[in-house]
């Protein structure tokens, strides 16, 4: 299983207007793995879609992209884990915005690598698989 950040499913959904670029690229060599993505960077995109000139348009395009992909949504253990994950970037002195610090979280979870085109943002998380791309 793959969980995917928030700025590989926007690569992905700029990459589909006509530009095949390295997010399809990366996924072309993951064909067989499971794609996940937490609810946490579909609140993201849907921020996104609601300053949007056309909202109606960019939802129907990020269901698109998103339809075949499991949604995480938090449980049981990821009060646990965030707060464990929090507290280890916060003893070596690291600081990540809270929407990474979640994404990273549902990704500890499932125990999947988690594909950004950010690995620098994430490769502080103890434990966290980064692919990047």
């Amino acid at each position: 299983m793959i969980h995917l950040d928030t700025r590989f499913l926007v690569d992905l959904q700029r990459e589909a207007s006509g530009r095949s670029g390295p997010a399809h690229a990366f996924l072309e060599q993951r064909l067989a793995e499971p794609l996940t993505v937490s609810v946490h960077a579909v609140c993201e995109l849907e921020a996104g879609i609601q300053l949007a000139r056309n909202p109606e348009r960019e939802r129907a395009r990020l269901q698109i992209l998103i339809d075949g992909m499991s949604i995480a949504y938090p449980d049981e253990r990821f009060v646990h884990t965030y707060a464990r994950t929090y507290v280890a970037l916060e003893r070596r002195g690291k600081r990540m915005p809270a929407m990474d610090l979640l994404i990273a979280v549902a990704a500890l979870i499932d125990r999947a690598a988690l594909v950004t085109r950010n690995p620098r943002d994430f490769g502080a998380v103890p434990d966290l698989d980064v692919l990047g791309y």
